[in-house]
């Protein structure tokens, strides 16, 4: 079974027209989720959590959509077998 896992993050914003963050260091991870469907659950609730704050933003990155399952796993990946 292929797993979809999904990273929810967040942060304040320099401003709200661009995805660049005031500062990297305060990033908040929410969390990796193994689904889709809670993933943006907790992307919504982070998001009506900081509604007030115009530049303060939360994203879902689709971690499998980085990895490429018909290339050979690094020597770190192989470790963890």
């Amino acid at each position: 079974m292929t797993q979809r896992l999904h990273l929810v993050f967040g942060g304040e914003l320099l401003t709200p027209d661009k995805t660049v963050f005031k500062d990297p260091n305060q990033i908040h991870i929410v969390g990796m989720f193994p689904d889709y469907a809670s993933a943006h659950a907790a992307w919504k609730a982070e998001a009506h959590r900081t509604v007030d704050n115009a530049h303060m933003r939360y994203f879902i990155a689709h971690i499998h959509r980085l990895r490429d399952e018909a290339q050979p796993a690094s020597a770190t990946e192989e470790l963890g077998s």
